[in-house]
């Protein structure tokens, strides 16, 4: 049995502003740098900030970038609305190259403005933003990457240094206004968006994506589903046809599969963390495209597939990838109920692992629940930002499982009897490991933080 949330948090010093686990926490690091453990409080308690956007320990600092109705410095239009996934590539000089997405739905505040060359849909109000900085922070460049997409929620970066950004719905032409099919992958370079343009990848498959990774040994690409109806979700995995082939290559077309776990057809079944399952089985889309059934309700014959509810975060780390479920609800039609699991597929044993499973289990107003995106540290840690109900907060994870709290959202967009908050995504860092980059969802805001990650 999984220890309380209490409990937990007591341990790490953390009660009331932590994150609950068990699990083998080191099999998450894997492929990072070793680094000096922390201290038991993490960089320390947060401070205040005095202009109430975002509190970080003492000795950090934050720069905001962009905010959502502020002007984009290639005067194409307001910043976009709800800031979501997004990734740093190396630039020149020791700057960094952001791509942002943008969650935009046909209701969207502020669309992601469209420009010729870079549209798919004109009536898609989603898309992303690309940034440019310089080494001391100040932005050099801001413009649309990619319009006319639909609910642009995570994705990832590949190894030829692209951004795949994924949309979160299934929308076809002729629902919601739209004159294109949506629920695809898309690829954009964060120097030159021109040279990727707005072309869906379409033998990725049609659904509602919501993160990718890449094997950068063989350049196969994983996928997790957020549906939200039961049967909820698959894992997937892209064969590509020219695999690691660099900008382009993805359109070549390849393979789409979802995974099977033998006897185990919902996720959430699985409770005790270090389960794992030998022989996992990948099984061809039938259509990839959805034409006339979603891909996660197609025929895969007599022994089913493996669903699993919240497939949201997905990150490679040393040779296997890691893909998060942020929660499960049995009253939502999962087979059992959680807080937040993070499972381990290793690709040349061909096995699944739960590794680590999230809580409370006795307090659900406590903050730490429902772990959304996930991004390996520069210091050999793990960044989590987190997605439930109360105050938002960005969580480290030590390679020695400790749970600290590194950066809490202060922009109230409830009211002052019942604030709401807003909540963390696409946290990332630049190349060089100084820099954390994370944005909040709502009101959309880029901030850049730095400080002694040496410590």
């Amino acid at each position: 049995m999984s220890a309380t949330r209490r409990q937990l948090l007591a341990r790490t010093g953390a009660l009331g502003m932590g994150i609950a686990f068990t699990g083998a926490l080191s099999e998450l690091f894997a492929g990072t740098a070793a680094a000096q453990p922390l201290g038991r409080t993490g960089y320390g308690p947060l401070v205040p900030d005095p202009n109430d956007l975002l509190d970080l320990p003492k000795g950090f600092r934050y720069r905001v970038l962009s905010r959502e109705g502020d002007p984009l410095r290639s005067g194409e239009g307001p910043v976009p609305s709800h800031h979501d996934g997004m990734s740093a590539f190396r630039g020149r000089g020791g700057g960094t190259h952001l791509v942002r997405n943008h969650e935009n739905r046909v209701d969207a505040a502020i669309p992601v403005p469209t420009v010729p060359g870079l549209t798919y849909d004109p009536m898609g109000k989603g898309g992303c933003t690309a940034l440019t900085v310089d080494g001391r922070l100040d932005v050099l460049s801001e413009r649309v990457a990619i319009a006319g997409t639909a609910v642009n929620c995570a994705g990832g970066p590949t190894p030829w240094g692209t951004w795949l950004t994924c949309e979160e719905t299934e929308d076809k032409a002729g629902t919601n206004g739209y004159t294109k099919d949506h629920g695809f992958i898309f690829e954009v370079d964060p120097v030159d968006p021109h040279r990727t343009g707005a072309v869906p990848l379409t033998a990725m498959g049609r659904f509602q994506h919501e993160a990718i990774a890449v094997d950068p040994h063989s350049g196969v690409v994983y996928e997790t589903e957020d549906a939200f109806l039961a049967p909820f979700g698959l894992f997937y995995r892209f064969l590509p046809r020219r695999p690691l082939g660099g900008t382009g290559s993805l359109r070549a077309g390849g393979r789409l599969q979802a995974m099977r776990v033998p006897g185990v057809p919902d996720l959430s079944t699985i409770q005790e963390t270090g389960t794992s399952f030998d022989g996992i089985e990948w099984v061809d889309v039938p259509d990839p495209l959805a034409s006339g059934t979603p891909t996660r309700l197609q025929d895969y014959g007599p022994k089913g597939i493996t669903h699993a509810q919240k497939l949201e975060g997905c990150y490679w780390g040393g040779s296997c990838v890691y893909f998060v479920s942020s929660f499960a609800r049995s009253a939502e039609g999962a087979a059992a109920d959680h807080y937040g699991q993070i499972w381990r597929y290793d690709p040349r044993r061909r096995r699944l692992t739960l590794v680590i499973v999230f809580g409370p289990d006795t307090d659900v107003r406590l903050p730490g629940e429902s772990p959304d995106n996930i991004c390996l540290a520069p210091s050999g840690g793990l960044m989590v930002c987190e997605d439930g109900d109360g105050a938002q907060h960005v969580f480290g994870v030590t390679r020695g499982g400790e749970v600290y709290a590194m950066a809490r959202g202060r922009q109230n967009i409830g009211t002052p009897q019942e604030p709401e908050y807003g909540e963390f995504a696409g946290v990332t860092f630049a190349p060089d490991g100084r820099t954390m980059f994370v944005n909040c969802y709502t009101p959309g805001t880029t901030f850049a933080v730095t400080g002694p990650w040496h410590r």
